[in-house]
């Protein structure tokens, strides 16, 4: 019989990082790499200034110590909020299909004036989103308790 990790079989606590410069954004965007998530887990907020997904993020943080006790690797909920948002736009998502599983790739910071620029989500399968920002505010916090990845698997990528 198998069951779902606990935050105390990793002796780590759940994340809840800021990102507030693109050096920041650089961290949590290693973190999120291979997210996977629901198109219905995406929300825009214009009234609040706030985009936020529900993703289920790889804990690339503790691979290798899962790896080292011969354990399974594992993904946790998180919330990934990105606030002071100005706009959004998207390519390649298709929202009127809620059964899509979108997966993310990487979250970059291009800069514009005075602080301002533009949060690009890249997701796979040429899907993009851009949210265009007062400033960079991203949060990144998990939001339930690891779970073994059901591929039990870490992703992978071609080089």
């Amino acid at each position: 019989m198998t069951e779902d990790a606990r935050f105390e079989d990793g002796g780590e606590r759940p994340l809840r990082l800021k990102a507030e410069d693109a050096d920041d954004l650089g961290v949590l965007a290693a973190l999120v790499q291979d997210a996977v998530f629901p198109v219905t887990e995406m929300a825009w907020r214009p009234s609040e200034r706030r985009f936020a997904l529900l993703i289920n993020r790889f804990r690339w943080e503790d691979k290798a110590l899962a790896e080292q006790r011969g354990r399974p690797v594992e993904r946790v909920q998180s919330l990934l909020a990105i606030d002071d948002v100005q706009a959004v736009r998207s390519q390649g998502v298709d929202r009127s299909d809620k059964g899509v599983v979108l997966a993310l790739l990487t979250v970059t910071f291009v800069p514009g004036d005075d602080g301002t620029g533009r949060i690009e989500l890249t997701l796979a399968g040429d899907g993009a989103i851009a949210l265009n920002v007062e400033t960079v505010n991203v949060t990144l916090q998990d939001v339930t308790r690891p779970y073994i990845a059901p591929s039990r698997k870490a992703p992978s990528h071609p080089e």
